[in-house]
């Protein structure tokens, strides 16, 4: 097997929405053709946040190595184009080993970022960022997510309406630009440009992606989610940091707080994950040049597709 077609480097992606099984046909692939995992999630880089994040145990790789995981404390900030930067330096580190990268996830800022470039823009003015913080805390960050849509709506449908410092840094990039954030994104240059990207997306109807879920949040709470929160906030770790606003973490926060009881917190996370399954989806689909598999990772013709792919590319 070579890992090259027409001299340049091969690079293999899996993605799509939450809860299709990426991670299970990851593993199989890289165990077919050598390869080693990179890891695509924007939470996963936080070390300490695991059930929440639905991160693999290391027990369950079966020997494949993963990377771009528990990178960064809780604590820190960790940026789209940090990830890219990150990210193309653990692929060419794979390559140059004589191993296949396989990126593996589902948030497609940072894909895109990877595999298009992403826009550094200008640099934080804490003047500005200060005044949009008082504006969140007095009017709610949906105020600032209304904001968002009406000077860059497409930043506004990828960016959840409670995720404030995105949308603070789309808001504080049009100000200092008079550009919106995603019209910056053609003039950029991928990291990974000398690549071939075979990209696979996995697609699963609205009804099995509902079941699978809602058998997701049952088990996170099962493995002792809020334990790990409780944990994580004993430790020392701040209520506003940036992974504590995310998905899962920011629902099960508010019930700790008595804002609902346990069902109704479980009920609000699946239909959340829900949401956010569709937004993926529309997101991917407007990536080009994806292979997309109507089956879930774990089947075999999810499999066999992936492998008669890249045997026609990897010969």
């Amino acid at each position: 097997m070579t890992l090259e077609v027409n001299q340049s480097p091969v690079l293999v992606a899996i993605v799509g929405p939450t809860a299709t099984g990426k991670s299970t046909l990851a593993i199989k692939i890289a165990q077919r053709f050598d390869g080693e995992v990179v890891s695509c999630d924007s939470t996963a880089v936080y070390k300490g946040f695991d059930i929440g994040t639905d991160k693999l145990p290391v027990s369950e790789r079966q020997g494949v190595p993963h990377h771009l995981i528990d990178v960064v404390d809780g604590s820190s900030s960790y940026s789209a184009a940090q990830y890219a930067r990150d990210a193309a330096a653990a692929i060419d580190n794979i390559t140059g080993r004589g191993r296949l990268p396989i990126v593996v996830g589902g948030s497609g800022l940072y894909y895109r970022a990877l595999t298009r470039g992403l826009f550094d823009g200008p640099g934080r003015d804490d003047r500005m960022r200060t005044r949009l913080v008082e504006i969140a805390s007095k009017r709610g960050v949906e105020y600032l997510h209304r904001l968002v849509k009406r000077v860059d709506p497409v930043s506004a449908r990828r960016i959840q309406q409670r995720d404030e410092k995105r949308l603070i840094r789309a808001l504080e990039v049009y100000y200092l630009t008079g550009r919106p954030l995603t019209d910056h994104f053609d003039s950029t240059r991928s990291p990974v440009d000398s690549y071939e990207i075979i990209t696979f997306g996995l697609h699963l109807p609205a009804e099995e992606i509902s079941k699978r879920v809602r058998y997701r949040v049952n088990d996170q709470f099962r493995r002792g989610l809020i334990d790990e929160i409780k944990g994580l906030l004993d430790g020392g770790l701040s209520r506003r940091s940036h992974p504590f606003g995310g998905l899962v973490y920011r629902q099960v926060l508010e019930h700790l707080d008595g804002v609902r009881d346990g069902q109704a917190t479980r009920d609000l996370i699946a239909q959340e994950n829900r949401r956010y399954a569709k937004r993926q989806l529309i997101w991917f689909r407007k990536e080009p040049n994806l292979h997309w598999i109507n089956r879930a990772g774990e089947h075999p013709d999810a499999f066999q597709h992936t492998v008669t792919v890249l045997q026609a590319r990897l010969g």
